[in-house]
């Protein structure tokens, strides 16, 4: 044991100890957010094996369109080609390595690399290499292509040599947000918040609503989902037979955590109903963009969407909220959280952006204050994990579903 009290993880058998000592239904143990031994772990075992959101297709409408993502270490090219495809290409030239887009995002015809001026088209194939000899083999230079699959509208990647299956991601996500229109829609905004905390405080915070009540007063006016699930029978059928009426029929599916099927991706998909009166995730709860896909009015209703370890989804009728936790240290992650609205709509004549991002920029900059607290908490030596409450079921699942994976061998 280290002078301040915590536990090397330079073994795997030390690991596999402190894996055994977690007490069930209880918070994990300090070296778990704090050990730097197992952040890279964390990367193998999370970030290069599932699935992850890297955006939303509307922000590659064209080809020669790109935009950067950037998780775990790495840079990805996410780009739209001359043929349509929307492909992620490593950001890491096949000459000497070094980055070839410097910008987040933009347009290009080719890629070319600012060290030596390798250039690749858009799909990634090597377009030409300066003064090399006639032997050299363009053909096998190309840039390194990473799994990219795009399911309603949502570019996910995975960096897995193999790739777990999509089958109920794809099935989940159809039946939710097919209804909600978010192949169609748009990206309204996009926020990135600089969290200085470990990744896995920032996502067991947004699984559980039990911090709603005190932490979120504006969420908690609208959204029944602070009051524990047991309330909301009544406020839930209420809910779901609006939803006939207008012919949605969106059903709850638990794909997530424990429940994955081997090879599978793990999804989760609940619907939670707001408070009466209240139609839609904005200052008074009111309408703020135009209605999506199928909804021709409002049943009072959210769909929630998790997908794999980071990437969590909230559908309103008239928008969309996507939130994509992206790990950059130990101590540092970043949350970027993307409003969607209909594909047509147009900022200042269909929606007014300050109202549409209000309630969940406000929310975000508090989960923001909220989680680094929590962080340097569980940092102190005077910390000790205690017992989730019931509303916090998906953390237990969660960490329950983290542990689990922990101990496997990573993926190859």
């Amino acid at each position: 044991m280290a002078d301040d009290g915590k536990v090397s993880l330079a073994s795997d058998g030390a690991l596999a100890r402190l894996i055994a000592r977690q007490t069930p239904g209880h918070a994990l143990e300090r070296e778990f957010y704090d050990a730097p031994e197992l952040y890279p772990r964390d990367m193998r075992h999370f970030f290069m094996r599932h699935w992850l959101c890297a955006g939303h297709a509307s922000r590659v409408p064209t080809p020669g369109d790109y935009f950067l993502y950037e998780p775990a270490g790495e840079s990805i090219i996410v780009v739209r080609g001359q043929d349509g495809k929307v492909r992620a290409l490593a950001n890491v030239c096949r000459h000497r390595g070094s980055r070839i887009c410097r910008e987040g995002e933009g347009h290009a015809k080719v890629f070319i690399c600012p060290y030596h001026a390798w250039a690749y088209n858009l799909d990634g194939t090597l377009r030409a290499a300066r003064h090399m000899p006639g032997d050299f083999d363009g053909a096998v230079h190309g840039l390194k292509e990473i799994a990219l699959a795009v399911v309603e509208g949502l570019i996910f990647v995975s960096f897995a040599a193999n790739p777990l299956a999509l089958n109920e991601v794809r099935r989940t996500l159809a039946q939710g947000y097919g209804p909600h229109g978010w192949a169609d829609a748009r990206v309204a905004h996009r926020a990135r918040y600089t969290i200085d905390a470990n990744w896995k405080l920032a996502v067991e915070n947004y699984v559980e609503c039990y911090h709603c009540a005190p932490a979120h007063p504006e969420y908690s006016r609208l959204h029944a989902n602070e009051q524990p699930r047991s309330k909301l029978a009544a406020m839930t059928a209420e809910m779901e037979r609006r939803a006939g009426a207008l012919g949605i029929a969106i059903e709850n599916h638990d794909h997530w955590a424990l429940d994955a099927a081997p090879g599978e991706e793990a999804v989760y998909c609940v619907r939670y109903p707001m408070y009466e009166g209240k139609r839609s995730g904005s200052n008074d709860g009111g309408p703020v963009a135009p209605l999506m896909g199928a909804f021709k009015d409002y049943d009072s209703g959210s769909t929630f969407i998790h997908v794999g370890p980071a990437s969590f989804f909230l559908a309103y009728p008239d928008h969309g909220v996507m939130y994509l936790f992206v790990p950059k240290s130990l101590h540092s992650c970043e949350m970027e959280v993307v409003w969607l609205v209909r594909g047509d709509a147009a900022e200042g004549r269909d929606y007014d952006r300050e109202r549409l991002i209000w309630l969940w920029d406000i929310t975000s900059a508090a989960d923001k204050r909220i989680i680094e607290d929590n962080q340097k908490g569980v940092s102190s030596m005077y910390y000790e994990p205690g017992p989730y409450a019931p509303m916090e079921i998906n953390c237990r699942r969660f960490l329950a579903w983290y542990l689990k994976e922990l101990a496997a061998p990573p993926a190859r």
